[in-house]
């Protein structure tokens, strides 16, 4: 029974994801989708509870292989400087591509849609958050950072990677910092902020 749910599950992102392409987030409806599909829009409600949920659904799959690297990168006994480098690499290379950009973008132009831009968040950003709040976490229980608040700790760090590259590019600049140079600078700060001696 779960392979023919995750097959009617793919099906419908695949359809989905046809008509986001066709006509974007905006011009796109449930039952544009379900006429697609093939099925009713009751079949399509019973996976997906809105459109903004199947948007935030169809634009995190696209990604979970590459999400899901950089999350397990985490998952090392390596020093944590280490760690953190070999994540910023992921997290720099996975934010800055031209997809993740594009649903940004799309997000942002919906802004007045607050429930899509609460699953696109909650699907993406919020993963990654919760991964390094938690690889900190550790870190810290084992004496290896002086870190008073984990999630404190993955937001500062989430913005030194991201402190010049991330928003340039969201607006269209190109080349704008070195991606390497970059996490160095940034792992390298978080580390004397909060390494211990």
């Amino acid at each position: 029974m779960r392979a023919k749910t995750d097959e009617k599950r793919n099906a419908i992102i695949a359809a989905a994801t046809a008509v986001f392409e066709e006509v974007g987030y905006r011009g796109a409806s449930m039952a544009m989708i379900s006429s697609r599909l093939g099925g009713s829009k009751a079949t399509l409600y019973g996976y997906f509870h809105s459109k903004e949920q199947l948007f935030a659904t169809v634009v995190t799959s696209a990604l979970d292989e590459t999400g899901e690297e950089m999350l397990a990168s985490l998952a090392s006994d390596d020093d944590i400087a280490t760690a953190l480098t070999r994540f910023g690499r992921l997290y720099l290379d996975l934010v800055t591509r031209q997809e993740i950009l594009a649903i940004q973008r799309t997000v942002l132009s919906e802004s007045q849609n607050t429930a899509l831009g609460r699953e696109v968040y909650k699907l993406g950003p919020q993963r990654g958050i919760d991964a390094i709040t938690h690889f900190l976490a550790e870190r810290a229980a084992k004496g290896e950072i002086d870190l008073p608040s984990p999630e404190l700790g993955a937001l500062y760090l989430k913005s030194l990677l991201e402190a010049g590259i991330a928003e340039p590019l969201l607006y269209g600049l190109d080349g704008v910092r070195d991606k390497a140079e970059a996490v160095e600078t940034a792992v390298a700060a978080f580390m004397k902020i909060y390494g211990r001696p």
